[in-house]
């Protein structure tokens, strides 16, 4: 019967298939189709971006193009759950050229991928360049990020709405009301422990009543839970609340009978990010890292000799894969792309290896990046397997890497939505010494008089803080203040941290996020109102050459309100690793800092803030 409805349905296609090159098969496959069942000869008939049918039976009809994959094997296209797309994954002190991120995963096989260090905010920018093509790019799944005060993932100095801080149930239910009131997240990552390896200062964790507030409203909107989780006693935490991936692997001790049978009862996912930890001294390099890192990095010796505490946890993290085989918990693929020495595209295929280094098949890492990732992030319906129906995005490689699994490095093509894609030409972007290319929007002379009353500038962008790092960071509040006569301000309040050079932002990104660069070449320099107690400095962030850099400006403010005028030509570039040159056309943020003594504290009100001509 299915060689009889592969003839007629290829019969029915014909005519389509000579005037369009959406219709082909793909013919002589070893296909692994991400399910576990063990590989098998295969043709797929492919219409547009799907998969129509798969059958060692099905021919091709007469005007159907062909790719010959005889002697090749067939995978769907793979996961990462667990990345950082805008971390340069070379060094953690450089921003990164994070386009070149997306496309170092399609050029490797990875077709979806999960990012969790963004905000909301930042989505809509990054989806809307996505959407336009300028930049190829895998699926790519959002998270919203939360912890505790004192917590891990809190401490950078980021702005607010970056990781929210909450302490109870009532405090997560409110956050997590305001998250999904904004650009809708795709999954929901809580910073669940903040055990520090045995080799730091250990962090607040959060308690189960209030991850299980944060699962609940989560699961209703639909929405899937991955977790920081890193010891025994806060992976119970976590299954029992109901998240629905572990992220990270249980590093403290030996997971015991009773964690392995809650994990398994719950469905729990476990994505144990092994290329993060594995100590990177003597760790092998291949041919493909050439291919996918900036030029501006250059491909590491690796790191002196591991710490004993270092070489005894990945011990633990590879037993702790063997266990969770054992008990049949479903284990999936991720990584921590972006941190350090851990880079995108190459460390999800280095990912499955370290997986069958600890105890998994080829086969069985194979699935975990494949279908059992699909199903963790809850996209099954959509893609990770090799069956009718699914999408057409799949890998061809020159080799077995369900028996020898160093293979999976032998990629001869990648299919991303039923369309081959270029993989010399992403190289050769990927490769390049500039900075990608982004398109830049048209800066408006008016940025924000604050008479909106939601803490939003005209074009709808929010402004944010940002401080000096750590969790004895300094403080920062603002609101909207008045000037009388429903005129409206920015109000800046802050308390400077006990620390070496303090400091507090305030920040309003002229695009989504600050994602994309706007040109102001067009205007001379910026204006605003202002009234305060003493120095500050204006603060424009800029793409840069080759490195996302920021510009400065110092100005003094009193107690009656000013008009204050700065020409970019008295804007000082502020130290950073790579050279950057002043151009006005590719801004991100114009803000304005606030530097005093440890302990001090300082205000700053701002209005009519423009450029000028």
């Amino acid at each position: 019967m299915l060689r009889i409805t592969a003839f007629v349905l290829l019969f029915a296609l014909t005519g389509a298939a000579q005037q369009s090159n959406g219709v082909f098969v793909v013919t002589g496959a070893t296909v692994i189709d991400g399910t576990g069942a063990p590989p098998r000869l295969a043709n797929l008939l492919i219409e547009g971006d799907r998969i129509i049918a798969v059958s060692a039976t099905l021919r091709p009809a007469a005007g159907v193009r062909t790719v010959d994959a005889k002697g090749l094997t067939l995978i769907p296209g793979l996961f990462d759950l667990h990345t950082h797309i805008t971390a340069s994954g070379a060094s953690l002190n450089v921003a990164a050229d994070w386009p070149k991120n997306l496309m170092a995963y399609l050029y490797s096989g990875v077709t979806s991928i999960a990012d969790l260090g963004e905000y909301n905010e930042n989505f809509d920018g990054i989806r809307a360049l996505l959407s336009s093509g300028a930049v190829p790019s895998p699926h790519l799944a959002f998270a919203s990020r939360f912890s505790t005060p004192g917590g891990h993932g809190a401490e950078g100095g980021r702005p607010d709405v970056h990781t929210r801080e909450v302490l109870t149930p009532r405090q997560a239910h409110a956050a997590m009301a305001e998250v999904l009131r904004g650009s809708k997240p795709d999954l929901i990552k809580i910073f669940t422990d903040g055990w520090r390896y045995g080799s730091g200062k250990d962090m607040t964790s959060m308690d189960e009543d209030t991850i299980a507030a944060i699962v609940e409203d989560a699961h209703k909107a639909g929405i899937p839970v991955i977790t920081h989780t890193v010891t025994a006693g806060r992976a119970k935490f976590a299954a029992s609340a109901g998240a629905d991936i572990i992220g990270h692997s249980v590093s403290d001790v030996d997971m015991d009978a009773g964690l392995l049978a809650l994990l398994r009862s719950k469905g729990t996912y476990y994505v144990p990010t092994l290329a993060v930890y594995e100590p990177k001294a003597g760790r092998p390099t291949t041919p493909l890292l050439a291919d996918v890192l900036d030029p501006v990095f250059p491909i590491p010796d690796g790191e002196g000799k591991p710490t004993a505490a270092q070489t005894q946890r990945f011990r633990i993290l590879l037993e702790n894969i063997k266990l969770a085989h054992d008990a049949r918990i479903s284990i999936a693929s991720g990584t921590d792309a972006g941190m350090a020495q851990t880079y995108h595209g190459w460390a999800t295929l280095r990912e499955l290896k370290l997986l069958v280094r600890g105890g998994l098949t080829p086969l069985e890492a194979i699935t975990a990046a494949t279908g059992v990732s699909a199903r963790a992030l809850r996209v099954d319906k959509d893609r990770g397997t090799i069956a009718p129906g699914q999408r057409a995005d799949f890998v061809l490689i020159a080799g077995r890497p369900d028996q020898r699994i160093d293979d999976i490095e032998k990629i001869r093509s990648v299919y991303f939505g039923g369309k081959e894609v270029d993989r010399d030409a992403l190289k050769q972007r990927i490769t390049a010494k500039s900075l990608s290319t982004l398109p830049a929007s048209a800066a408006a002379e008016h940025i924000d008089d604050f008479e909106r009353p939601d803490g939003r500038s005209p074009s709808g962008a929010l402004w944010v803080n940002a401080s000096d790092s750590g969790h004895d960071r300094s403080a920062a509040l603002w609101s909207r203040g008045s000037r009388g006569g429903g005129n409206h301000t920015l109000l800046f309040q802050a308390r400077m941290g006990e620390k070496e050079k303090p400091f507090v932002e305030m920040m309003l990104p002229l695009s989504a996020g600050g994602m994309l660069p706007v040109d102001a070449s067009g205007f001379q320099g910026v204006t605003f109102d202002a009234r305060g107690d003493g120095e500050y400095q204006l603060v424009i962030h800029t793409r840069g050459v080759r490195d996302s850099v920021w510009f400065t400006a110092p100005f003094q403010s009193a107690d009656k309100w000013s008009t204050v005028r700065i020409p970019f030509s008295d804007l000082a570039r502020k130290a950073t690793r790579m050279p950057a040159a002043w151009t006005a056309a590719d801004l991100l943020t114009v803000g304005f800092q606030i530097s005093r003594p440890p302990g001090a504290n300082a205000w700053l009100e701002i209005d009519n803030v423009a450029f000028y001509k």
